[in-house]
């Protein structure tokens, strides 16, 4: 649940800062910065479900450039129904949908190599005692 709460905040981040400047409008940004993210939270929970399934661990698939472009599609169809369901306008629901999307799947991308690592740094101190107790043997 970290995981999801600290790439919300980035999600947020930049939804809020785009629409705004897309708008003009302190409202309709700030609506679609909430709106838009929660959305994508709740998929960004069930996109981790998947992914984290023991046949995508197993195989090279749980690789984070295929995982970052699986998002892409995901958060590319939820931005641009969003925005364009609160605004009425194809032409700012295309622009947030191709620049927001970018932005945050490099966000995501970044995201989670940090999370990678913060694991697997997490697990080497039991690797290493698994190691020791089995030399001790």
């Amino acid at each position: 649940m970290k995981k999801t709460l600290s790439f919300a905040t980035i999600h947020f981040t930049v939804a809020f800062s785009l629409a705004f400047l897309l708008t003009g409008d302190l409202l309709i940004g700030g609506l679609i910065a909430l709106v838009e993210p929660m959305v994508n939270t709740v998929a960004f929970y069930f996109h981790e479900k998947i992914w984290q399934t023991k046949k995508l661990i197993q195989t090279q698939s749980a690789s984070p450039s295929r995982k970052t472009i699986s998002f892409a599609v995901l958060h590319f169809s939820v931005a641009f129904t969003v925005v364009y369901l609160l605004t009425g306008d194809l032409v700012i629901g295309g622009a947030m949908a191709m620049i927001e999307p970018t932005i945050n799947t490099l966000a995501y991308y970044l995201h989670e190599r940090v999370w990678q690592k913060k694991q697997q740094s997490q697990n080497q101190p039991q690797q290493l005692m698994s190691m020791m107790v089995c030399l001790h043997h």
